[in-house]
């Protein structure tokens, strides 16, 4: 495969393409040249080398700095064609130098957090809700890192010499609170700021441009889009990526090649996805905002596919209910999912710390797909039960 850079002209024409025409053909730039159309994809796990000076030179080289390998690869661990796709792609579509892509989300985070405490950086400041599993991972110190928790207001103070990390989500997970990225990114200082931009993806906000140095992504979501690909990928600049590609080296946290094909795929239908699916959100929480069998919804002012809502009825017998929406965990589907995050995503996370970030027992997570949006609302409204008195809300009035 021909690997070689390309040109200055590529570069000039791609700095100024649309994000719509670069989730198309970022990572695919090459293809022509060499007469293909789909990107290959490459399963070998190691490659044939007949000049072992060489090859051991560009070990030396990863070694230092964490580079890719200049050549033809040399073991799927230091890296892989299709997956180098990829990364090239969505480092283009969240505008940073570089990305590096892993096994799952939490493998990505973890890279990043054992990054930092290499260098003896082993404070974390973070804002609730995350994910659960970041919260759990954070809190636990399972690897080995203490954690302060703050409001957006109170970082800066939090800040200690030994803080290597400040870690947001936004929108978050499940509440869909959504933080000003750039203040919080001043706030910092020198202090990487890492934004978790799963439930937004480059199409809505692009935190590298608010002033974050890591984005992180759980692939496995809107980036794969279609629920069969498990992957994470860390969008930062070429220096902390170098850090991520020695840990991925040391740890095996490797994405596998068929899933950075798909991934890879999906990244071509995102833009399309995001806004389809988001249009579908924004009239369901429209309607579930009216509804007074719902107490409280929550969506962004930003947009997008998530809906969080409170129901005054029980949330277990809205998901048993429900026919066309699958209850399961997870999100960015092509098809819309509910869960109850007090019981699944957000089990992990101590029941007060969990209730204090505003994941009440009663909250509903809905990830918002493409079906027709009176289909799914027929479905909802059947799972919500027997109908209350109505009453009509606006909904800037009864989305917080």
């Amino acid at each position: 495969m021909d690997t070689s850079s390309p040109s200055a002209y590529d570069d000039v024409r791609t700095a100024s393409r649309a994000l719509a025409t670069e989730a198309v053909h970022a990572g695919r730039d090459d293809l022509a040249r060499q007469g293909l159309h789909a990107p290959p994809i490459d399963l070998s796990t190691t490659y044939p080398s007949y000049d072992s000076r060489a090859e051991a030179a560009r070990i030396d080289a990863f070694a230092t700095d964490g580079a890719d390998p200049v050549g033809p690869p040399v073991y799927g661990r230091l890296g892989n064609p299709t997956v180098a796709r990829f990364e090239t792609a969505l480092a283009r579509l969240e505008g940073t130098a570089s990305a590096v892509a892993f096994a799952s989300g939490m493998a990505a985070l973890s890279a990043v957090l054992l990054a930092r405490s290499a260098m003896g950086l082993r404070h974390v400041v973070a804002v609730r809700p995350l994910y659960g599993c970041s919260d759990h991972l954070l809190t636990a110190g399972l690897l080995g890192t203490e954690v302060t928790w703050t409001d957006p207001a109170g970082i800066a103070d939090a800040l200690r010499p030994d803080t290597g990390l400040v870690m947001v989500e936004s929108p978050a997970n499940p509440t869909l609170a959504e933080l000003d990225l750039r203040g919080i990114a001043h706030a910092c200082g020198s202090v990487p700021l890492l934004a978790d931009n799963t439930f937004a993806t480059p199409v809505l906000q692009r935190p590298a441009e608010q002033g974050a140095r890591l984005v992180l992504h759980s692939a496995t979501k809107y980036l794969g889009g279609h629920g069969d690909v498990l992957a994470g990928v860390v969008a930062c600049d070429e220096e902390f990526a170098g850090r991520l590609r020695q840990i991925r080296f040391a740890t095996g946290g490797v994405l596998h090649p068929l899933a950075g094909y798909l991934l890879l795929r999906g990244l071509s239908t995102l833009p399309v996805r995001v806004r389809a699916a988001s249009a579908n959100a924004a009239e369901l929480a429209r309607r579930l905002a009216a509804d007074p069998r719902v107490a409280r919804v929550r969506y962004p002012r930003l947009g997008g596919a998530m809906i969080a809502f409170e129901v005054h009825g029980d949330p277990h017998e809205v998901i048993s209910r429900v026919r066309l929406v699958t209850p399961a965990v997870s999100l960015g589907s092509v098809d819309t999912l509910i869960q109850h995050p007090a019981s699944i995503s957000h089990r992990i996370v101590d029941a007060e710390d969990r209730r204090g970030a505003g994941v009440s027992d009663r909250l509903l997570r809905l990830s918002v797909g493409l079906e027709d949006v009176d289909d799914l609302w027929a479905d909802l409204d059947q799972a919500l039960g027997a109908p209350r008195e109505r009453r009509v809300t606006p909904l800037r009035e009864a989305v917080r």
